[in-house]
């Protein structure tokens, strides 16, 4: 495993396109989340009758006026997208850090556990990530959502974290059962370290590459889970702007205005090809297969 800081994995990530061109697509999509509302000049939940419909009573288009044209409220486009893209990777970001965190605790506390005398902290753990793994990820959110009503941006977080870390608890298991035979981690017990001290100092930044693989491909998880759950209306309740729910308002109009399907429908996919690409680079930097 190469050293997560290593210039030489720097290099070999620079050398890739598909991880060159990820990246480009993350770093676009994270500057029209943060500056594309700046420069819509429109409130994306307010409709705007005097100059939202053209000549023939269609909706408008897009023009000088509305860059996107509007929705079938009258909303602009633009606005929506810009401050989706917010939503979006506010929830995939934070929900990505709690499954990351969750996940990791475990598996590492599982890994080291195993063939000790805790060895039963082990089995317990793996057991209740057998139980997690056993239910469909998406059809557990939206029992979750649905069971909560009163969807908030702090429900689907807690939701879509707390429902995902089973496979990444798995995962750093395997590695931390693997790494922790090092001569270094073996010593470190008879020089009177603690468990959590050989945990957060040793092992961890060894299982560090994996983990930032692993959260890479999830924010991409994380943004296909929400705009689901906004599509299916398990999300975040009207009238805030979300991809999914732009989705399932346009496409009544998808013969007569498809660009109320295809921009959020495009956006998705460029969010998530982008951090796919970005996650297959750093894997492929971070445990190449030859030097």
């Amino acid at each position: 495993m190469t050293p997560v800081f290593d210039p030489r994995a720097s290099r070999r990530f620079k050398k890739n396109r598909g991880a060159v061109v990820g990246a480009a697509l993350v770093v676009a999509l994270v500057s029209f989340a943060v500056f594309g509302p700046m420069f819509a000049g429109h409130d994306p939940n307010l409709s705007d009758f005097s100059a939202g419909r053209d000549s023939t009573g269609g909706l408008l288009g897009p023009s000088s006026q509305h860059l996107l044209g509007v929705d079938p409220l009258l909303r602009d486009s633009f606005s929506r997208l810009a401050y989706g893209a917010r939503v979006s990777l506010l929830v995939a970001f934070f929900a990505t850090t709690i499954s990351i965190v969750v996940g990791a605790a475990v598996g590492l506390t599982s890994g080291y556990a195993e063939g000790t005398r805790a060895a039963s902290v082990d089995t317990f753990l793996m057991r209740m990530v057998d139980v997690g793994l056993s239910f469909p990820y998406l059809l557990l959110v939206m029992a979750i959502g649905a069971a909560v009503g009163d969807t908030t941006i702090v429900t689907i977080l807690m939701g879509l974290g707390f429902t995902s870390w089973f496979g990444t608890a798995r995962i750093i298991r395997a590695k931390t059962i693997q790494v922790r035979h090092l001569d270094v981690i073996m010593a470190s017990p008879a020089l009177g370290q603690s468990t959590a001290s050989i945990l957060l100092r040793h092992i961890l930044p060894n299982v560090a590459g994996p983990l930032i693989v692993i959260a890479s491909a999830s924010v991409a998880q994380m943004i296909i889970a929400e705009s689901v759950l906004s599509y299916l209306q398990v999300g975040l309740p009207p009238p805030t702007a979300t991809w999914g729910r732009m989705l399932l308002e346009g496409q009544r109009f998808y013969t007569v205005a498809p660009r109320l399907v295809l921009a959020p429908g495009i956006l998705i996919f460029l969010a998530v090809l982008g951090f796919n690409l970005v996650g297959e680079g750093l894997r492929d930097a971070l445990d190449p297969h030859e030097d």
